[in-house]
């Protein structure tokens, strides 16, 4: 069967509501017990996770942009924190998206999204110290970071020991759970997806034939599916076989 296509203004409108959510759930983040207050956790790539597997890598980099882009008029990190969401969020998404594009099955999206993770979390490590950990020592001392990571683990004596035990596992831990939650979600937002899209060409079908009738002064009756193949029900598509 051939894979499932989107058209550009589909792909345009599903990528921008994708963002929407990541965004609303990026301002919803919170705190863990096992971090610093001023780490938050958030589901927000879990919308890209999402357009990454049912619209490619690119959808899901431009909802890592999208929701970064809307935060970041809300920073409180003169935009340090936005940019290292954007490089971990792309790291996370693009191995994930890849990796399920060439293998479209259910241990593809898992192996996808385990790499990801990882590559999400050593990476981290570089971002942190070299970009948004810098700015943060203009609101903060770094002493009084140190003292936040040593308030749980009093062993930590370097910002790098912080990293390491702290935010390399936190974010590893992160992207995973993002995962857990897009395998939970995927199928069903992946068949409304399809069958919104079926609707919608059911419509454009019907639309077609009525004014070749009209040309041809015929009467027409609605069509009950989609001419092409398939399109009458979305859950015949390959790709639900994946995720």
């Amino acid at each position: 069967m051939a894979k499932y296509r989107f058209s550009r203004v589909r792909y345009i409108a599903y990528t921008a509501v994708f963002a929407a959510l990541s965004a609303v759930l990026m301002s919803l983040s919170f705190s863990v017990p096992f971090m610093p207050s001023f780490i938050k956790l958030d589901f927000s790539e879990v919308p890209a996770l999402i357009a990454s597997f049912s619209m490619g890598p690119v959808s899901g980099v431009l909802v890592c942009l999208i929701k970064n882009l809307i935060n970041v008029t809300m920073t409180t990190t003169a935009g340090a924190g936005e940019l290292s969401n954007f490089i971990l969020g792309v790291l996370f998404v693009v191995p994930a998206g890849l990796i399920y594009k060439f293998k479209r099955t259910r241990i593809g999206a898992l192996i996808g999204s385990v790499v990801g993770a990882v590559i999400m979390g050593l990476m981290s490590l570089l971002t942190n110290y070299y970009i948004a950990y810098p700015v943060y020592e203009n609101f903060m001392p770094i002493e009084a970071i140190l003292s936040m990571y040593q308030a749980i683990f009093s062993d930590v004596a370097t910002l790098w020991d912080c990293l390491l035990i702290f935010n390399m596992p936190y974010t590893i831990f992160k992207g995973l759970l993002c995962a857990v939650i897009t395998f939970l979600i995927y199928k069903p937002i992946s068949v409304l997806m399809k069958t919104i899209d079926s609707r919608l060409r059911v419509r454009k079908y019907d639309k077609l034939v009525e004014k070749r009738a009209k040309e041809n002064g015929e009467q027409t009756t609605p069509s009950d599916g989609d001419p092409e193949a398939g399109a009458s029900d979305p859950r015949n598509d390959e790709t639900q076989s994946g995720v």
